[in-house]
């Protein structure tokens, strides 16, 4: 692999080549000022929105994936992780339909398409220190593998990450391997102690992430969520992730069965 240079970059109605060889030689991207403020303010209006409507309704999971609650600095109740968001905002699926977005199943070619009904949809990371936090970081970990937790083979994927808060490398946030996406299969499941392993890595890069950004990376690359060194609302950290996949079309409904490494990550996922 080339020797690591930082590089940002702004996404147009298509990716330019630059972009495409950045990628394939270190796995993701980081585009900058993806959307405005104002979206940034309605798109955190529109999550707080669905997550008040589950809690009015008592749901606890959508489509068999377990929602993750905990508690705000204020004490108040919190969803932590919603999936399939966009179901319930129209405002949401209309983003998903973003022709920058959907320019983005180029890095995969052949049938790759927006997950928005697949695997957990579009999910809703909202990282916060207090003292009854339950979401503060994410171990090390790939998402491709966990195809082979539903009993099938593993297809190449992406993670689509739109960012809500402001958050620079010394904040914690996402943390990448770069180039890891191109090791063998058992590197891509043993290399690291998934989502277990939480320790820095002397190869590791972060972001100096804006709200607005948006990030891609490749499911086979390892990647993190450092927690904040720091406590309180300087701590907050809002994210929606959503993939982009391929292999035979595989929705989830509402009789969908919890994949059995769901019914665990409560134990490894702080």
């Amino acid at each position: 692999m080339t020797p690591f240079k930082a590089q940002t970059f702004t996404l147009g109605e298509t990716l330019t080549p630059e972009q495409i060889a950045f990628f394939n030689e270190y796995g993701f991207l980081h585009f900058k000022h993806f959307i405005s403020k104002e979206v940034v303010a309605l798109f955190l209006k529109e999550a707080k929105a669905v997550e008040e409507n589950f809690f009015a309704r008592s749901v606890d999971k959508i489509n068999g994936v377990p929602l993750k609650f905990g508690q705000d600095l204020d004490g108040s109740r919190l969803i932590q992780r919603l999936c399939f968001t966009s179901q319930y905002s129209t405002v949401l699926q209309e983003y998903l339909r973003d022709p920058r977005i959907q320019s983005l199943a180029k890095l995969l070619g052949g049938n790759a398409r927006i997950g928005e009904n697949e695997k957990d949809g579009l999910v809703f990371n909202h990282y916060v220190r207090g003292e009854n936090s339950k979401f503060t970081s994410m171990g090390w970990h790939t998402d491709s593998p966990r195809d082979l937790f539903l009993g099938q083979k593993i297809n190449k994927m992406l993670n689509i990450g739109t960012h809500l808060d402001d958050c620079l490398q010394k904040n914690g946030g996402l943390k990448v391997l770069p180039g890891t996406h191109k090791q063998n299969i058992f590197q891509t499941l043993f290399r690291k102690k998934q989502f277990i392993d939480h320790n820095p890595d002397i190869n590791e890069v972060g972001f100096d992430i804006e709200a607005g950004d948006l990030t891609v990376h490749d499911g086979d690359l390892w990647h993190r969520v450092e927690a904040s060194p720091f406590v309180g609302e300087k701590s907050r950290r809002r994210v929606m992730y959503v993939p982009i996949v391929t292999g035979k079309y595989d929705p989830k409904h509402e009789n969908s069965k919890t994949p059995l490494y769901q019914r665990f990550a409560k134990y490894v996922v702080k």
